[in-house]
């Protein structure tokens, strides 16, 4: 039995900047970097991972492209600002990386600076089309339990927002209404409808918590996009998420008839919606302390009670694959607290948000200088 089940790529996005302010300088980073791509906002860049079934593969592919762009960064007296909003304080001018960039421009006009965070995307691999939509259904039902997980935002311009993960709160989703997908045919006459009605510009612009990807979106798939998650700076806690996900979603193809929502939840596809649309934003509101409603039973349940309880039905699976150890940074965040808890904290004790942005990307910089490759 392959120790790794399925393949895993990410899409990491970064804001760039100094110790106290945000620098937009995507579009150089662009021309200078082959594998680095410019956002719309040029404060924010973004590398893309190749995809690996093996963890160490994956740890050095996440790891690699930060050290090259840091060293780039040093000479410019620059550096990676690890939340996944602008926290510093700023005018609320968007900041083009490509004046000729017709979607920018369409993107700047309708969200403006709203668009402007920073996340990653997870991107696990399954060809077989009903089993990918199996997958999607489970884990927009649990996406918040992710974004939980990876917190990093709780600041905005200079202050406290009251929320735990800020970009959830603010980011477009886009179309506000998203169903569960039936099967791959209802995502294709879904995506056709939205894009002739132009509520979509293009197939890019389907931004929600999860979705299908592939070479040629809609009809070519073979992966699905879980992409609700703040930005990790902790590599470690990353892949452990990652793993989190792909444990999940393997016990769910040995347990289909339990575990797909279409085929074990009380509630309709109509009514799932709304059910996790509610959790997200419960989630970005108060992440690990946040009350979730049980996609299966609509009972309410605390977020972290609801993370150990996962952990327990996956823990044959990740015996069996050797991944327990994998996992150990998700518990490290259920004692601890994610990010934004931590910063939270912080901010009360009287840290300052530039004080405590400090430090973490200090702390940042020891963890990428202790990795042995």
């Amino acid at each position: 039995m392959n120790k790794y089940k399925l393949l895993k790529g990410f899409e990491v996005e970064l804001f760039t900047g100094t110790l106290n302010t945000h620098v937009g300088v995507s579009n150089e980073i662009e021309e200078h970097f082959t594998n680095f791509v410019k956002e719309p906002d040029n404060r924010n860049v973004e590398y893309i991972t190749p995809p690996y079934t093996d963890y160490k593969a994956l740890y050095k592919s996440l790891l690699n492209p930060r050290k090259d762009l840091r060293k780039w960064l040093n000479s410019r007296n620059l550096t990676i600002i690890p939340s996944s909003t602008l926290c510093f304080c700023h005018d609320n001018k968007f900041q083009r990386s490509d004046l000729t960039n017709d979607y920018h421009h369409f993107i700047e006009s309708n969200y403006g600076i709203s668009i402007a965070t920073s996340s990653v995307h997870i991107n696990l691999g399954v060809t077989n089309l009903q089993k990918l939509f199996s997958a999607i259904r489970l884990a927009r039902c649990e996406a918040a339990i992710y974004l939980s997980l990876s917190a990093s935002s709780p600041f905005i311009n200079g202050t406290f927002s009251g929320n735990h993960s800020q970009r959830w709160i603010q980011f477009p989703k886009t179309p506000r209404d998203v169903p569960f997908f039936k099967d791959h045919s209802h995502y294709v006459s879904w995506i056709e409808a939205q894009m002739q009605s132009g509520y979509m510009q293009n197939i890019r612009h389907f931004w929600s918590s999860i979705r299908p990807n592939g070479p040629k979106r809609p009809y070519q798939l073979d992966r699905l996009e879980l992409r609700i998650c703040d930005f990790i700076s902790d590599i470690d806690l990353l892949l452990a998420i990652t793993a989190f996900l792909e444990l999940r979603i393997i016990t769910l193809f040995e347990n289909i008839d339990n575990l797909d929502p279409l085929l074990s939840s009380k509630f309709s596809l109509n009514e799932l919606q709304k059910i996790c649309d509610e959790n997200e934003m419960r989630a970005a509101k108060k992440s690990l302390n946040a009350e979730l409603i049980n996609w299966k039973n609509g009972e309410e349940v605390i977020c972290r009670e609801w993370i150990q309880n996962l952990l327990e039905e996956i823990s044959c699976s990740a015996k069996k694959f050797n991944m327990i150890e994998q996992l150990q940074p998700i518990h490290k965040v259920i004692e601890e607290g994610n990010k934004s808890i931590q910063w939270i904290n912080k901010f009360n004790n009287g840290y300052t948000i530039n004080e405590i942005m400090k430090l973490e990307i200090e702390q940042m910089i020891k963890s990428e200088e202790k990795s042995i490759l």
